[in-house]
């Protein structure tokens, strides 16, 4: 199956300014998502979307065609679908191939198992599914532990159950933004009053280890990412050591 990378990253960002470029380890958030991508091997091309021209010469001097995204695709009502189709057509227009499926990367995410994306991919072809997703289990965030609260401070429950336990909550699962694979024709399939038409009819999830994805939102998600990527090079300099 014939994929390619789609990577997005829009200038405009209300949680964190300029979050795409911010610099993680020395490098931007954006060239970690390149690093992933290039790092796979079930794609046959790599190309990034954006309309910050800084974003644009990064990606080029990095190997991977990059494409200016129209203002109107690039607003804070702009779709990731959207950007994604216009990312790939813009590669099939260059290259004049026409790919089976396509996996949408997030810039903002840098922290991402080596593998996902190839396992999605994976996923997406053996299933014959239409789109896959990279999922994490919710742990205590569940839902049937969340509270509302009225007025005068009142709290009631979100949603009425009997658990107690930990353990005993149903499992439950967050998409993490880790991976999204789709087939080429459910990308663009646009039915205006159904948003998520693109993931298709057939949808799977892959599950991740929690905290084993980052998505940067806010300074505190990068906080996160660096904490990370400083206990990784530490486990690193320790097998140096050892060996």
């Amino acid at each position: 199956m014939k994929t390619i990378g789609i990577i997005i990253a829009r200038a405009g960002s209300r949680g964190l300014a300029g979050k795409n470029m911010l610099l993680l380890g020395g490098r931007p958030l954006l060239a970690w998502t390149i690093e992933h991508a290039r790092g796979c091997k079930k794609l046959c091309g790599i190309a990034l979307t954006s309309d910050m021209t800084e974003a644009l010469r990064s990606a080029r001097r990095l190997g991977v065609d990059a494409y200016e995204r129209p203002a109107e695709l690039a607003n804070d009502s702009a779709t990731v679908d959207a950007a994604a189709r216009h990312g790939a057509s813009c590669w099939v227009q260059q290259h004049n191939q026409q790919p089976d499926a396509v996996a949408i990367m997030y810039a903002n995410v840098p922290i991402r198992p080596r593998n996902l994306t190839d396992d999605a991919i994976a996923l997406l072809e053996s299933s014959g599914a239409d789109s896959v997703q990279s999922v994490y289990p919710v742990g205590k965030m569940h839902p049937y532990w969340m509270r509302t609260l009225g007025e005068e401070g009142k709290i009631g429950m979100y949603q009425n159950n009997r658990v107690y336990r930990r353990q005993d909550l149903p499992p439950l699962f967050m998409l993490d933004a880790g991976a999204l694979v789709v087939r080429w024709s459910s990308l663009f399939t646009v039915k205006p009053s159904e948003p998520h038409a693109f993931l298709g009819k057939d949808r799977r999830g892959l599950e991740t280890p929690a905290g084993s994805v980052v998505d940067v939102d806010t300074a505190l998600d990068l906080k996160f990412a660096e904490a990370i990527l400083a206990e990784r090079r530490a486990k690193a300099a320790d097998a140096t050591h050892a060996a």
